[in-house]
């Protein structure tokens, strides 16, 4: 990866939303996240510098889809990423409700206990944006945003190179996904060269899990891989040959990516280059949302 300034210390911008604080995250223990008696936790925005990467995986990626062709991209403008998918609690203080599938029972219909950090999810591309708007209407009536300056989704290529963080390997944690490492099916591991291995003893959880559980990248993001797949900005459309410039997807489509690989996949789905497509209104117990801020587009 070509980035620009990669070294620059991260900046965190900390959203403070009706007077609650931000996260304490607990590193690398699965289900841990913050302690359950903290305030819900808030926005943490975390800049990302611009740069150049190769965007895709190479043909020697195991397990890639004929859809990943590798080209190279140019974010020119630093933009700032939510460090954290947006939580149910988030979502709640900001749109009046939680749509969340898991508030008290998991996919097998167990008794979970309510945990308003853990991500948001069956929303709809359309909810996503909804939130995003409502927030930067809010955060401009108030006086904390820089004129010009938005939340929205992010680009695929936002997406890729935040999750990359650097690196070229299939995840940011390096070419493997080994049960513990993130949260996802960990029956179903990856192994760099050799793509999809069983692993009888791995973790399922069959549920999400609240935000920051696991260690993040190197910008400082979690659960790039796993936890929810995040909506991106885009209409899907194949990827371009040659280089390019602050990509946006095409002007219309029938089909939204989503990017990153969620709780019930197989590690090879959580790879940094996989994309998902779906209709924009589906509501899927998959699928989240983490915002960007930037000026607007």
């Amino acid at each position: 990866m070509k980035a620009h300034r990669l070294n620059t210390a991260y900046a965190i911008l900390t959203l403070t939303l009706f007077g609650c604080d931000a996260p304490t995250p607990q590193k690398g223990r699965p289900g841990a996240g913050p302690a359950a008696t903290d305030p819900i936790a808030t926005l943490v925005m975390v800049m990302i510098p611009a740069g150049t990467f190769e965007m895709a995986s190479p043909t020697t990626e195991k397990e890639r889809s004929p859809n990943e062709t590798q080209h190279t991209v140019t974010l020119s403008k630093d933009f700032s990423m939510s460090k954290y998918e947006v939580t149910q609690g988030e979502y709640l203080a900001v749109m009046g409700n939680n749509p969340s599938y898991f508030t008290t029972t998991d996919s097998t219909g167990k008794v979970i206990g309510p945990d308003l950090k853990r991500p948001v999810e069956s929303v709809s591309w359309n909810d996503a944006t909804n939130f995003c708007a409502k927030l930067t209407a809010s955060e401009k009536t108030a006086g904390r945003l820089p004129s010009g300056w938005e939340y929205r989704l992010p680009t695929a290529a936002e997406w890729e190179y935040a999750c990359r963080a650097g690196t070229s390997t299939a995840f940011h944690y390096g070419n493997d996904l080994r049960s513990g490492m993130a949260s996802f099916k960990g029956t179903k591991e990856y192994v760099g060269g050799t793509g999809t291995v069983e692993n009888t003893n791995g973790t399922i959880l069959n549920r999400t899990v609240p935000v920051g559980s696991y260690e993040p990248n190197a910008f400082g993001l979690y659960d790039m891989h796993g936890n929810v797949r995040e909506w991106c900005l885009d209409w899907h459309d194949a990827y371009p040959v040659g280089s390019v410039v602050d990509p946006v997807g095409p002007t219309e489509g029938s089909l939204r990516v989503i990017r990153g690989g969620g709780w019930n996949d197989y590690a090879r789905m959580c790879r940094s280059a996989n994309r998902y497509i779906t209709v924009p209104d589906d509501r899927s117990r998959h699928v989240g949302f983490r915002p960007v801020l930037a000026p607007g587009q």
